[in-house]
């Protein structure tokens, strides 16, 4: 064998290594593709969650404002009928 085919059998032979090498190489990523996009689908599942939780305290937190409201305005109603009473003139008891 010349010099020339060793040399053209030794850069073929490196040739598909290198090509062989890409190809595992590609492998690997998808590998990591598929291992980000997974996580990213559990963080976006908690995110949605996170913020399903964070509506539904939304929803309570302006239910609770709005019985506390009623209950000030039950209170302010209650207030001006006990300063009416306690400004009435005295009864005097029968008996």
């Amino acid at each position: 064998m010349s010099l020339t085919k060793r040399h053209l059998a030794m850069a073929r032979l490196l040739g598909v290594a290198i090509v062989a090498s890409w190809g595992l190489g590609a492998c690997a990523y998808k590998d990591d593709f598929v291992r980000v996009n997974s996580r990213l689908d559990q963080l976006d599942t908690k995110v949605q969650s996170a913020a399903q939780s964070a509506e539904s305290a939304n929803q309570s937190a302006q239910q609770a404002n709005q019985s506390a409201q009623q209950a000030n305005q039950r209170l302010d109603q209650l207030e001006g009928r006990v300063k009416q009473l306690e400004t009435a003139p005295r009864r005097v008891p029968r008996g």
